[in-house]
């Protein structure tokens, strides 16, 4: 009878531990990890956005720059956390751009993680330094003329700049030379000192540098001209069709992260991207906040995306592996 009554009570016991433990979440603090270095696209959002969620969740938001490989050394690391959501990612569709094209990824994008919100949409602006190339049609009669000379600058590889800059050299049949740095930011420092000859570079890192001079804009990656740069044209317009690389930026969990928890940051984090201070900074810098789609609409959105771009991949024959 005694052996009857424990073995009700742990089964009783393992239907409600859980739902008791996100009741009772958050009861540490918060860490949010950011695949992409200080300063560059993802750390404005994921600061704002940290600095709203310390006092909706009651308890501390730390958000921890850990850039290598395109993103995918700080998203390894968040896949291989444990699923108590104490520890989420805030990315870009570089995660998806990099799975597309690689063979070799150190996790599964559609199998590891599980999507909680979106945060913000922003687009490419190809930039070059102000004595470099004046036009895209510039760019591309110089590299025809000289094959393997020119050279293009991303935050890395496998980043939504290394994928424009494939489309164009597969676009255009062009031999240009790709240059890797870990991040936007540092990759602006050498664009701006002409040590490489353009990039397609984040809204949030190149709209300071153009606003003061110190790189022109010649193009738009995106299927409309950008409302902060009206006067740029898109790639299309300036020459090269079926250029749209509009990227997210959303939050993600590792897999298993109960759904109740799941549900609560879906909450807290649509209500603080939903501040109107907050959208005019995002604004400022490029970006569009995203609206309050639900966890499991923003999840079918990056599943979406991800085929979107294997397709891309496929088409164009870009590989990095």
């Amino acid at each position: 009878m005694k052996l009857k009554c424990f073995a009700a009570g742990l089964i009783a016991a393992c239907f409600t531990t859980a739902p008791v433990w996100a009741a009772d979440y958050p009861a540490k603090p918060l860490h949010v990890v950011v695949p992409w270095p200080a300063g560059g696209l993802v750390d404005l959002p994921a600061r704002l956005v940290a600095e709203k969620l310390q006092k909706s969740l009651g308890v501390a938001v730390i958000v921890e720059n850990k850039p290598g490989a395109g993103g995918m050394i700080g998203a390894a690391e968040v896949a291989r956390s444990a699923p108590d959501g104490y520890t989420i990612m805030l990315t870009t569709s570089a995660m998806n751009m990099n799975a597309a094209i690689r063979s070799n990824m150190p996790f599964d994008v559609n199998k590891d993680f599980e999507p909680i919100a979106g945060a913000a949409y922003t687009s490419l602006i190809l930039v070059a330094a102000p004595e470099g190339p004046q036009s895209l049609a510039q760019i591309i009669a110089a590299a025809r003329k000289s094959p393997g000379k020119l050279s293009y600058a991303s935050a890395g590889a496998g980043t939504p700049g290394n994928f424009a800059g494939e489309m164009l050299k597969t676009a255009e049949k062009l031999d240009i030379v790709h240059v890797p740095y870990k991040g936007g930011p540092p990759a602006m420092i050498d664009q701006m000192s002409g040590l490489v000859d353009f990039h397609f570079a984040n809204a949030a890192v190149a709209l300071p540098q153009i606003s003061a001079n110190k790189v022109k804009a010649l193009a738009v990656a995106s299927a409309k001209r950008m409302p902060q740069l009206p006067q740029v044209p898109t790639m299309a317009e300036a020459g090269v069709g079926d250029f749209d690389l509009d990227q997210w930026i959303g939050y993600l969990a590792p897999a298993g992260t109960p759904a109740e928890i799941i549900g609560r940051l879906n909450k807290a984090i649509t209500a603080a991207i939903g501040d109107k201070e907050l959208q005019a900074t995002l604004e400022r810098s490029g970006m569009t906040a995203a609206t309050g789609a639900s966890a499991q609409d923003f999840k079918s959105y990056v599943q979406q995306d991800f085929s979107k771009w294997a397709k891309v991949a496929q088409s164009a024959n870009i590989k990095l592996d």
